[in-house]
């Protein structure tokens, strides 16, 4: 049986481009934005939109490592973390996007594969430095993405304002 896991993923997926009770997805902040404005931050305290991405795809890419491996590699000292704007202008905004959207398949693609059973089944963390369930991580993940999405709303907010 895979009820849980099908949910995970249908609420993966409505945070990116679904109709959310909170009004907004990814997909509705990162439209409402010029791609010449996703590296600026609007105050110095915030961060990019860029930087943003960045970052959700760092985890999202450790939470792969973590379900294929069960163990992670990043911590939140990590330089890749929140990598400067200057580093992320060097990738540029259409491959970070695509990193990011890349990383959003291939998650779902192997939760798919999974059963409730494997969420219950435990990982070492190496940045909460202790042994947690899968049921932990992805809703982690899914809590990370939405308090991100409320900060990309702040700061395209910010950005227009200025603009």
């Amino acid at each position: 049986m895979n009820t849980l896991i099908k949910h995970f993923i249908e609420q993966l997926i409505d945070v990116q481009k679904g109709n959310l009770w909170i009004g907004s997805t990814y997909s509705s902040k990162l439209n409402q934005i010029e791609n010449n404005l996703v590296f600026s931050s609007p105050i110095k305290e915030l961060h990019s939109i860029a930087e943003i991405i960045s970052h959700l795809t760092l985890w999202r890419k450790e939470a792969i490592l973590k379900i294929k491996t069960g163990k992670g590699s990043k911590t939140d000292d990590c330089e890749e973390n929140w990598l400067s704007n200057d580093k992320l202008k060097v990738k540029g905004w259409t491959c970070l996007k695509s990193e990011y959207d890349k990383s959003l398949t291939e998650l779902i693609e192997l939760l798919k594969e999974k059963n409730d059973d494997f969420l219950n089944e435990t990982y070492y963390d190496t940045d909460f430095k202790g042994t947690y369930t899968y049921h932990f991580l992805i809703n982690g993940m899914l809590h990370h993405d939405l308090y991100h999405l409320g900060q990309l709303g702040i700061v395209i907010k910010f950005l227009k304002k200025k603009a």
